[in-house]
């Protein structure tokens, strides 16, 4: 997809979350977390962008941050070509018809003391978009459309399979019509062939819907299955962002790399060929952080300029971008890519 000429319906500028851990204010100079520490990132309309990596990046936080759940430490969100970052609190629940998320555990995010009803009703309530028989009506149209039998609408959460619960997740966050919808970890908590069919529906409703979704995982097969850029975060950073298609065929960035070649393949003979990168090292302290790249203590190229010097998110002529001074040669072998699991490959409904 080209997006030279496009507008973005979503711009982070220089977005920043730092958590201040320091306990006693008194205690002479502060400790920051930066969970997210500088972003740069435009999502355009009716595209999946993908956040992928490690536990602890920052993924979730970006997530958060967003929708504004979480408040930013610095920089600037705009939606629509304008900033929500000033809306007052009266202004931004307004705005909130246009983005919601769809949460990580499909049981805690369920209030356990209300039924179906009133969970997928609850934002057609906030916002007086409809009532009475209208409002009956409607949760069964959604019920539907994620699909589940409009009869269960008088039960509670744990008469619901982990699945069943998502859905209803799915079913709530598209109540507004939202334009935009952050998918945070939503198969992370389901068995495979749950998240096949999780990932067939939230493609058929983007479709129906026109919806626009960052999906953020830590589950490659996943990303691959329903992101069209994908963006690669490392301790609050993105370090790589491309089409999937660009990404998983050539990966520029060594934590890429890596992290593809980590993935398990299924064929015996495939795996055997290919390069298998074991990363030293822990990840740093997001409070103390490395200087200049921050992947150089574990990154197996890296040389003095990655120790003294933090790279920049540049763009490559075909879009590619990398945050590497020495990206991997474009003339070397690309990875086998890595296999969906065999739920996933099928991934029919």
């Amino acid at each position: 997809m080209s997006t030279d000429s496009m507008t973005p319906l979503l711009e982070l500028r220089g977005l920043k979350k730092h958590f201040d851990i320091s306990g006693d204010w008194f205690a002479g100079e502060r400790k920051y977390l930066k969970a997210v520490d500088g972003i740069d990132l435009k999502v355009y309309a009716g595209e999946t962008l993908g956040i992928v990596g490690e536990s602890g990046c920052g993924k979730s936080t970006t997530g958060n941050v967003i929708l504004r759940l979480i408040e930013p430490s610095a920089g600037d969100i705009l939606f629509e070509g304008k900033s929500i970052c000033g809306l007052s609190l009266a202004e931004l629940r307004a705005k909130r018809k246009d983005f919601q998320m769809i949460f990580q555990d499909p049981f805690s995010s369920l209030n356990p003391r209300m039924r179906v009803l009133d969970l997928i009703a609850e934002p057609l309530r906030s916002h007086n978009v409809l009532s009475g028989e209208k409002l009956r009506r409607r949760v069964g149209e959604l019920m539907e459309s994620v699909g589940l039998s409009p009869s269960f609408i008088t039960r509670y959460p744990h008469e619901f399979s982990g699945g069943q619960r998502q859905r209803i997740g799915i079913a709530r966050a598209l109540a507004l019509r939202p334009k935009l919808i952050v998918c945070d970890e939503v198969v992370s908590a389901l068995d495979v062939s749950i998240q096949a069919q999780i990932l067939n529906l939230l493609g058929r409703l983007q479709k129906e819907f026109n919806l626009t979704y960052i999906f953020i995982s830590h589950g490659l097969p996943a990303i691959k299955h329903i992101s069209t850029r994908i963006a690669v975060m490392y301790l609050g950073k993105i370090v790589e962002l491309a089409t999937k298609e660009q990404l998983f065929r050539r990966p520029l960035h060594p934590y890429t790399e890596a992290l593809l070649s980590a993935v398990p393949i299924p064929d015996p003979a495939l795996a055997r060929s290919r390069k298998r990168i074991v990363l030293d090292g822990d990840i740093p302290s997001p409070v103390n952080l490395p200087s200049g790249c921050r992947f150089h203590t574990r990154c197996p190229y890296a040389q003095e300029k990655c120790r003294l010097v933090e790279p920049a998110l540049l763009v490559k002529p075909d879009g590619h971008q990398v945050a590497c001074h020495f990206p991997l040669a474009e003339t070397a072998g690309p990875l086998a890519a890595p296999a969906q699991p065999a739920a996933a490959m099928a991934l029919a409904e």
